[in-house]
């Protein structure tokens, strides 16, 4: 795949489909003008409508109308950016199936294999006869062509009732067209420079081999507004471009095989499967306490499954071995599917072991193992078609019955009425008035909050009755409990799936700081996730947990921060004392491809839901290097590191995950540590060396106080020079006292120039007590091993170094 001329493809791609339905709203008297939204008037005449001196069908009024509403509510520029996503959406789907032949007329939509217009404008008689699309009126396909100069228009009926043949199959992608998107499909396709036509040229064929093509275009088409919001206060609507990032195969593969995959394996010892999955990661070899544990676990999740009934495959397959449609995976944050699609194919591999029958496993796969969210609604029709791209490849007869999937784009519950609901509702059991505002409290800031929201346990306890009551409102309710079950189903289905446990979760999770957060967002974070609030993907990891059976596996890719700094510290002293990680690939920067831009410094990981004491991790260090080295390194076992007991980084203050250090050193954590010694600190920053410091040869001699014990002995010495422990060169044990600085009056100076900075002068002049007494310091930044020297009585020390005071003679 040609990733390079994706990317140059995409963004400008977004450029063209919102210029084009930008172009199409103005024809139909749509536009913004100085920042107002301008309606031009409608007139009626007979079966047509005048707008802007030019004739239109009837129904164009009310589709007007709707998108009229629709932009009063949401804006201009908002409405046609999402109605040119959807069309580029569209338009890729139809491309990818058109090429793989999965169109059930075998023509194809956007090009023509013989070259020129596309085929099934060259058919649209044929298919309009013969009801191959249905919607497809054959008497006005005959009065269009007779015309001989209506193929455009002829064009544009026919890839809306492509669009509208395959609502049945693909109903989240291609909802029946006779809306506001059917008004602004783009005009003039058929033109050499169309968007259809681009689309058509600019990428090859052969790059449309694999469904993954989608997660790239996805995240090439929304580059340039990601650049456009990173690093600012990011409103809801911008979240889903400012965090998504599309992960490399060989890391989803990494993830998946080593939670999906391992369950299955720690079940099915004698299973043959591990030898397919390329990065699936031997254990280490643990003590026969730790296996007991182990075995322990994987026996009851057995022993939660209930043996299938008599029919496909092995008869005794139910019970004595893990369940495969029990096996659930949960994407949190799915984007286009690439997680997911990854999952269906290790999936796919168990059931084809446990007998299944090959035509049976993809609608299997797709209604009971595979769930995924994501807060942007375009995103989540990407990644239902990838998933139902994969099932289509492997049954040809899938769409003939389309399967359920469980994939959803959240949705706020804002507009909703608690109270209005619940009136036209209420001989539904179960849709009470609380249970009806508890939900849609749940909810208001989907959009925003996406899957951390947790589902609260009373509500939880209520849902599946909910679902089954809204059903019946939809089928058998009046005309106000119809529409109020709608408004609700979504709702409560989307409540179902964050209210599950899983057996593996697996993400690429959003990553964005607290500078990045708006306000709701970092409230929610400060009250629900106190320990990692510092950024989204560490809230991320929690909440992944609370998905997970008490067997289940937390399978992420996020950056590498948790597993160091301070803020984090919390977190990290839970996870290691009540989880377990089995595998990680520290990843560093430069893992994802360089086409995509990021420089992130990730990690790789899978946890386990449960601690067992004394386990060894399989670490790999692959922080050097572009991606395809990591790839290679991961693949052929390279830098695998499986010395490290978990439980050993609880003897290391703040728990970094260090894992590549030696068991003397981990074990030296247990003996002295430096602040039995003494304290270290760092010291003064003059903020003008020029103004504050010279070298000792420059100074007047009877002005220089080389050995005084403490600043009070200084204050009174009456001199002005005084030695400044500047870091400097590498040098054992002793030296680089080179630099002396104007101490005089107790740093009189010194301090009013910080003041007059800063206004408080203590915010460079740090730590003043310590000034003058021995020490031993060392350079903060260096690109070697330390280097520490002897510091005796006598000197200021600035920041450049650090040191350490002794809390007695040394």
């Amino acid at each position: 795949m040609n990733k390079a001329k994706l990317k140059t493809y995409a963004p400008q791609a977004r450029k063209d489909f919102i210029a084009a339905v930008t172009a199409r709203a103005q024809r139909l008297g749509l536009l913004e003008s100085n920042g107002q939204f301008v309606v031009a008037p409608a007139d009626m005449a007979g079966d047509l409508v005048i707008i802007a001196g030019q004739s239109w069908p009837a129904k164009i009024s009310h589709q007007r109308d709707k998108l009229t509403a629709r932009i009063n509510q949401e804006g201009f520029h908002q409405t046609l950016e999402a109605v040119a996503y959807t069309w580029f959406n569209r338009f890729a789907a139809l491309r990818y199936m058109e090429i793989h032949d999965y169109l059930n007329h075998g023509y194809r939509v956007l090009s023509s294999r013989e070259g020129g217009l596309p085929e099934i404008l060259t058919h649209a008689t044929e298919l309009a006869q013969n009801g191959e699309l249905p919607s497809l009126n054959a008497q006005k396909v005959k009065v269009l062509k007779l015309a001989g100069n209506q193929d455009g228009e002829l064009y544009r009926l026919t890839l809306i009732a492509q669009c509208n043949a395959l609502s049945s199959a693909i109903p989240f992608l291609f909802e029946r067209i006779d809306d506001e998107t059917e008004l602004l499909l783009p005009d003039n396709l058929l033109l050499t420079d169309s968007v259809v036509a681009k689309l058509v040229a600019a990428i090859p064929e052969e790059d449309w081999s694999q469904v993954e093509i989608i997660g790239w275009l996805y995240q090439f088409y929304i580059s340039e507004k990601k650049d456009q919001v990173i690093g600012k206060v990011v409103k809801s609507e911008d979240i889903p471009a400012a965090t998504q990032l599309f992960t490399p195969n060989w890391i989803v593969q990494y993830l998946v095989q080593n939670s999906v995959g391992r369950l299955w394996l720690m079940a099915n010892p004698a299973s043959t499967l591990k030898s397919q999955w390329t990065y699936y990661i031997e254990p280490a070899e643990q003590t026969p306490e730790v296996q007991v544990q182990l075995d322990a676990l994987i026996q009851s999740r057995i022993n939660q499954d209930s043996p299938l009934p008599q029919g496909e495959g092995p008869g005794e397959r139910g019970g004595s071995t893990l369940n495969p449609e029990t096996i659930t995976v949960l994407d949190p944050a799915c984007g286009s599917g690439h997680i997911l699609v990854e999952a269906y194919e290790v999936l796919k591999a168990i059931y084809l072991e446990r007998g299944y029958q090959s035509r049976s496993i993809p609608r299997l796969i797709l209604e009971k193992n595979l769930f995924g969210l994501d807060i942007d609604d375009r995103a989540a029709q990407l990644a239902g078609f990838a998933l139902l791209m994969k099932a289509r490849a492997d049954d040809r007869r899938l769409f003939d019955n389309p399967p359920k999937l469980n994939v959803q784009a959240l949705q706020d519950s804002k507009g909703l009425d608690a109270n209005e609901l619940a009136q036209v509702l209420s001989g539904y059991a179960s849709l009470t008035r609380p249970t009806i505002a508890s939900l849609l409290d749940t909810f208001v800031h989907a959009k925003t909050f996406g899957s951390l929201i947790q589902i609260p346990p009373n509500l939880n306890a209520q849902l599946s009755m909910m679902e089954a009551n809204l059903k019946l409102a939809i089928q058998n309710g009046n005309l106000l409990a119809q529409p109020a079950a709608f408004n609700l189903l979504p709702l409560v289905r989307q409540a179902l799936i964050l209210g599950m446990q899983f057996d593996a979760v697996v993400a690429n999770p959003p990553y964005m700081g607290g500078k990045g957060m708006n306000a709701a967002l970092k409230e929610y974070a400060k009250l629900t996730f106190p320990d990692s609030k510092s950024d989204l993907f560490a809230m991320f990891i929690e909440r992944g947990f609370e998905w997970c059976k008490p067997s289940g596996f937390n399978s992420m890719v996020t950056m590498q921060s948790w597993m160091f700094l301070s803020s984090f510290e919390g977190m990290r002293e839970k996870l290691l004392a009540d989880r377990t990680i089995i595998t990680m690939a520290h990843l560093g920067a430069r893992a994802f491809s360089e086409i995509s831009g990021e420089v992130v410094q990730t990690t790789a990981f899978v946890l386990q839901g449960q601690h067992f004491s004394g386990y060894k991790p399989v670490f790999f260090r692959l922080v050097d290097g572009q991606e395809e080295q990591k790839e290679t390194t991961l693949r052929t076992g390279k830098n695998r590191l499986e010395a490290m007991i978990q439980d050993d980084f609880g003897k290391i203050p703040g728990q970094p995950l260090v894992y590549w250090l030696s068991k003397q050193l981990v074990s030296s954590f247990s003996n002295k540590k430096i602040s039995d010694v003494g304290d270290t600190r760092v010291g003064c920053q003059t903020s003008d060396n020029n103004r504050f410091l010279r070298l000792w040869h420059e100074v007047n001699y009877d002005k220089f106080q080389a050995d005084c014990p403490n600043r009070d002995i200084a204050a009174k010495s009456n001199k002005k020079w005084f030695p400044y422990n500047k870091g400097g060169s590498a040098r054992k044990w002793f030296g680089n006292l080179e630099y002396v600085i104007n101490w005089e009056n107790d740093g009189k100076d010194v301090f009013d120039f910080a003041r007059g900075l800063y206004g408080s002068p203590t915010r460079i002049v740090k730590n003043g007590d310590y000034y003058f007494r021995e020490s031993i310091t060392w350079s903060k930044v260096s690109s070697g091993v330390p280097s520490f020297r002897y510091q005796p009585n006598g000197a200021v020390f600035d920041v450049a170094g650090a040191s350490l005071f002794f809390k007695s003679s040394p």
